[in-house]
């Protein structure tokens, strides 16, 4: 009798084990509650099932809808936030994407009415579960806004970036543009690994926030202010940005622009998926206070500017300093700067980035002395520490020792080696563009803010 009751309860035990893994199965309770109440509904006939096969049936021929279907689901916010998800390789090699499980499913919505799309995987295909009351309504337009979607991602891909700069008078200024060819990435940045990713993050997040911002009331824009010493990256962290998001830019120079009206005009003109770009705010702000006559140019103007009360939408703002101090905090609220990244002067671990990245060491006997140099407090700027690199670049030893005299030196001693030094780079190779767009830059770093040379636009060209 012992014995029975004592199988019993093993049975008892493993079909109770059987129960709770079901139930903990693919998220637990909830999910299986939610499977059921679909399996409940589409036994009503609530939905219809349409299907969207890979390929044709009688030719076998690639289905272009299918491809375009693909291409907006990865735009959906719901696609982060399903239980399983496939992470795969983009057109570029640098691009992660994220592609549906099978039999997982994902919701979107339009015009008020919620579809559902899973991946079935034999053979490959998409199925939009859509209600019957509302496929007569939602169904044609859904499908357009499908191909206008994918078409919009196609042609950002094909595209290439240009570079916009103001042309003409003051009473006629108007946008030109140029190819934009700076090669600057968020993984060619000499910066902390974390920061970057959250950049990268936020910018992604951005991209898919349209319906988010609109919902709120508020200007589908984001914006940030990049401060910090001349020379410490900013610049290529702006192109770095244009390249990711595969935006264009706009360089805005504000001394060009005398009048409200002339900003106003050069804002309209703008399009969606740009980087719009102010550098040296500050200077122009302390300049302005200082003229004896001051420009039409009011800081009510620039406000609405910061504000997005005349640009277009679907656009990053980009605002350089070199210091915060003596701003008027009104030009630096939230909601007129979303993201404020400091930018310091090059450090011990930049340092090994940038000679890993210039140089192609990882580790060397020198490091040591140029880490106990960066401890006591000295530094250069990562522009002047670069074009020490690239001018040795065929011998580290020579560069890292370069970089460690330079280092040793005063002021006034270290600024009059690097300039002798870039006269020597210009006659020397003055018919390497990738040098002499570097030796440009640190000149135009070291030389300080001018009205008349267009120091965004000579960086990134």
């Amino acid at each position: 009798m012992l014995l029975y009751k004592l199988i019993f309860l093993i049975i008892l035990i493993l079909f109770l084990l059987f129960l709770l893994r079901i139930f903990l199965f693919k998220t637990g309770l909830i999910y299986t509650v939610n499977k059921l109440w679909r399996i409940t509904l589409d036994w009503c006939h609530v939905y219809q099932f349409l299907t969207i096969p890979e390929l044709q049936n009688e030719t076998f021929h690639h289905n272009p809808l299918y491809t375009k279907v693909s291409l907006y689901l990865h735009t959906l916010s719901s696609i982060e936030d399903s239980d399983f998800t496939n992470l795969v390789t983009g057109n570029n090699q640098n691009d992660i994407v994220l592609t549906l499980n099978p039999n997982q499913i994902i919701e979107d919505h339009f015009l008020g009415a919620t579809v559902f799309w899973f991946n079935d995987s034999n053979p490959r295909a998409f199925v939009l579960k859509i209600r019957k009351e509302d496929k007569r309504r939602i169904l044609r337009p859904y499908l357009h806004y499908i191909h206008t979607v994918s078409d919009e991602i196609e042609e950002e891909g094909k595209r290439d970036l240009r570079l916009f700069m103001i042309d003409g008078g003051d009473r006629n200024q108007r946008w030109r543009s140029v190819p934009f060819t700076h090669p600057s990435t968020f993984e060619t940045m000499a910066m902390e690994t974390d920061l970057k990713n959250r950049v990268k993050s936020d910018l992604e997040s951005f991209l898919k926030s349209k319906q988010h911002y609109n919902r709120l009331g508020r200007v589908w824009k984001r914006s940030f202010l990049l401060y910090g010493p001349s020379g410490t990256g900013k610049s290529s962290f702006v192109a770095a940005m244009a390249n990711f998001l595969k935006y264009d830019v706009y360089d805005i120079d504000l001394f060009r622009i005398q009048t409200d009206s002339n900003l106003k005009s050069l804002l309209l003109q703008t399009k969606p998926k740009s980087i719009i770009v102010i550098e040296d705010l500050d200077q122009f702000l302390q300049e302005n206070e200082k003229r004896a006559t001051k420009t039409s140019l009011s800081s009510s103007s620039l406000l609405n500017f910061m504000d997005g009360v005349v640009s277009c939408e679907e656009i990053v703002m980009v605002f350089t300093m070199r210091t915060k101090e003596n701003i008027d905090p009104n030009f630096l609220r939230p909601g007129r700067v979303d993201i404020h990244i400091y930018f310091p002067l090059c450090n011990f671990s930049t340092f090994k980035t940038m000679a890993n990245n210039y140089l192609g060491v990882k580790e060397h006997k020198l490091f040591p002395q140029v880490e106990e140099i960066f401890g006591k407090g000295t530094s250069l700027s990562q522009a002047e520490i670069s074009e020490l690199m690239i001018v040795n670049r065929n011998s580290p030893s020579r560069a890292i020792k370069s970089i460690i005299n330079v280092l040793q030196m005063d002021g006034d001693g270290r600024r009059s080696i690097l300039i002798g030094r870039q006269g020597e780079n210009d006659e020397k190779d003055e018919n390497d563009d990738g040098i002499s767009d570097s030796v440009f830059s640190l000149k135009n770093s070291r030389g300080g803010f001018s009205s008349s040379n267009n120091s965004l636009a000579s960086t990134f060209r």
